[in-house]
């Protein structure tokens, strides 16, 4: 019994110090930070952001790979069934980490037991935003119109089970109105067909959605945090709109999957933490309407937990869980 327990013991010192070694020499090639939607959208924007100022200060490249499919589900789980060694990150998202596995019977990852929280970068709300062709122009007009033409408005998403698109129901759910949801493989794509009057409205992130807005190719006419947008200071929250208590933002971090050994994940965070901190990705987030909430790892999982929570009841009452 001893021998077995000394055995113990010196394996389990043996396995420290293989992680110490590892840590010391990590990275010693390029990492890959995998954001599971197409180009063009807000994780996208944030993540590449991130991913450069953190490939400066780990001294390797962090290389971004889009994996789009299926609400975001397919890179994630992807990224969960890696090694854990440090060189495959996903930048985790609310649609990902808190809707998807509420929606999907089967999404193929826990959110708690399949990943080792990095730290969390920020948050941001969506936009209502509409063709400047669509005749409301406030959220009180929409509801009418939408009560007026009910089944015959459409609205488009990032895809089935992204936030865009829970937040849509929820909306339709709260104001009493059917929409038509219309999904898309990621943000860009849906905004494309907006912005060519293909569809009349989406809900969509301020990072991806801003700029279009500022030029007056779309018109915002809320946002759907309960506070408003310092980006877009003006536009209403939903929420102040007529719909009280609205309140649907988005938040964005980085994980890496279960068992990733912890002085690395303590390296992460820590170059993380610099990223976020420098003037570059504080200026280039800002522009993007993203609030920078920087934390430990710890606390990135105790938030995982919670936003998952709050979003599972909203998924149910709903009523848009899928196979």
């Amino acid at each position: 019994m001893k021998k077995m327990i000394v055995a113990a013991a010196a394996m389990l010192a043996f396995t420290a110090m293989s992680h110490h070694a590892q840590a010391q020499n990590y990275p010693a090639r390029p990492i890959t930070l995998v954001i599971p939607f197409a180009p063009g959208g807000s994780t996208s924007i944030v993540g590449r952001g991130v991913a450069e100022k953190m490939g400066e200060l780990l001294g390797e490249k962090v290389v971004v790979d889009n994996r789009p499919g299926a609400g975001g589900t397919v890179g994630t789980k992807a990224v969960a069934k890696s090694d854990p060694d440090g060189y495959t990150l996903l930048l985790g998202y609310t649609g990902t980490l808190a809707i998807g596995p509420s929606l999907y019977k089967n999404a193929g990852y826990d959110p708690r037991k399949d990943f080792a929280p990095i730290g969390m970068i920020g948050n941001a709300p969506n936009s209502l935003v509409v063709h400047p062709s669509f005749p409301a122009k406030s959220v009180a007009e929409l509801i009418a119109y939408a009560k007026a033409n009910p089944g015959k408005v459409n609205f488009g998403s990032a895809g089935a089970g992204t936030a865009s698109h829970i937040t849509g129901e929820y909306f339709a759910r709260a104001a009493g109105i059917t929409l038509v949801h219309i999904p898309y493989k990621g943000t860009g794509p849906a905004l494309t067909d907006l912005l060519g009057g293909h569809i009349p409205m989406a809900f969509a992130p301020i990072p991806a959605s801003h700029t279009n807005v500022a030029a007056g190719k779309l018109r915002a006419l809320a946002v759907t945090s309960s506070t408003r947008s310092g980006l877009l200071p003006d536009v209403p929250t939903i929420a102040e709109a007529g719909l009280p208590g609205f309140d649907a933002s988005l938040y964005y971090g980085l994980v890496a999957p279960a068992g990733t050994p912890r002085p690395i994940i303590d390296k992460l965070n820590k170059a993380l933490r610099a990223a976020l901190a420098s003037e570059e990705v504080k200026q280039q987030l800002g522009n993007d309407g993203t609030d920078i909430t920087p934390g430990t790892p710890e606390d990135y999982a105790g938030f995982i937990d919670k936003d998952e929570k709050k979003w599972a009841q909203l998924v149910k009452a709903s009523g848009v869980e899928q196979e």
